[in-house]
């Protein structure tokens, strides 16, 4: 449930009373007028009418610079109110892209994060300490800019999806970069004769099976879930599951120490685990019924949807071929 605040001209007081009745509200009033002719609407409105409510309030109201649409949490109501199960806590399309937009912003937080989870992932690795590897995937924002590619390109928003391919690139390379420097200075310790690791941790690392592509879908879709459900909580355990961060220090600390086939691995994990998790997101984005509000956007996201989603899928396809193939040669 949430409390819905419209702060518009007195004038459409009778619209928006008729907007809360037509989609049977839970509760709805206002306040006086102030000296600038406007007045504060509230609705208090369930997360299954949530949806519907904001998309005929932005039908209304358009581009009014005039008017703000406020959307406030509910931690307790009463009398309690039964809620049907399956829209229990569902995210709209406008809380959903507050979350996830956040999440594709290159600044300074994010450029900072990725450096230092990329050094304690580099040093978890080296050691050949789960602990501290488990911590760097935690403190990575790797995971935000993958999500909000998939959103975009269910919504047709060509913007989000640029700005996350970006903020994407840029951690993913600032990743890479320091891991190659780090490899370089610091070698990743090779066993005698045969090509052992002596860190259990990379060599986890530089191979991937169809566990792993099972492990990144189930995660993608777990992420979605989380967010979608307003249980942002769980991405931590997700974050954990994914672990895009340690293939890309993998990577680039075997590149470095001058281990290209074993890199070529960890390379290989990454990219599974990137396409697993936009792949699954996008199906859940689907299934939960994410689109745009009107039907000029929804023809522009049916087209992205298509282009998008039949390239991922191809990707995920070679990519299980290789995954097949490289098994196959070793076997």
């Amino acid at each position: 449930m949430r409390l819905i605040e419209i702060v518009a001209d007195a004038g459409h007081t009778d619209t928006l009373s008729g907007i809360a009745d037509q989609h049977a509200v839970t509760d709805c009033w206002w306040g006086a007028p102030a000296d600038d002719g406007r007045r504060a609407f509230r609705m208090l409105v369930n997360d299954k009418t949530r949806q519907p409510v904001m998309d005929a309030l932005q039908s209304l109201f358009g581009g009014s610079e005039n008017t703000r649409i406020v959307v406030l949490p509910i931690d307790t109501v009463l009398p309690r109110e039964e809620e049907d199960s399956q829209y229990a806590a569902a995210a709209t399309r406008e809380e959903l892209m507050s979350q996830i937009e956040k999440g594709a912003r290159v600044d300074s937080n994010f450029l900072l994060l990725t450096f230092l989870s990329t050094v304690v992932a580099a040093i978890g690795l080296i050691e050949d300490n789960v602990a501290v590897v488990v911590g760097a995937m935690v403190i990575a924002p790797l995971l935000g800019p993958i999500i909000a590619l998939a959103f975009g390109s269910s919504l047709g928003d060509g913007d989000l999806v640029w700005k996350s391919l970006k903020a994407g690139l840029a951690g993913l390379g600032l990743a890479f970069a320091l891991s190659f420097v780090i490899g370089v200075t610091w070698p990743v310790d090779i066993g005698r004769g045969e090509m052992l690791l002596a860190s259990t941790e990379i060599l986890a690392r530089t191979d991937v099976g169809l566990d792993g592509i099972a492990l990144a879908l189930a995660s993608g879709a777990a992420a979605v879930l989380s967010l979608s459900t307003g249980l942002s909580s769980t991405l931590v355990g997700v974050m954990v599951a994914v672990a895009l961060l340690p293939p890309t220090a993998t990577m680039g600390m075997l590149l470095g120490a001058g281990h290209p086939q074993l890199a070529a691995g960890a390379m290989l994990l990454l990219a599974v685990n990137v396409v697993c998790v936009i792949v699954a997101a996008k199906l859940v984005f689907m299934a939960k019924g994410v689109k745009p509000r009107t039907w000029h956007e929804r023809r522009k996201a049916r087209q992205s949807t298509l282009i998008y989603g039949s390239t991922w899928v191809i990707l995920l396809l070679i990519l299980l071929l290789i995954v097949l193939a490289r098994h196959r040669v070793v076997y």
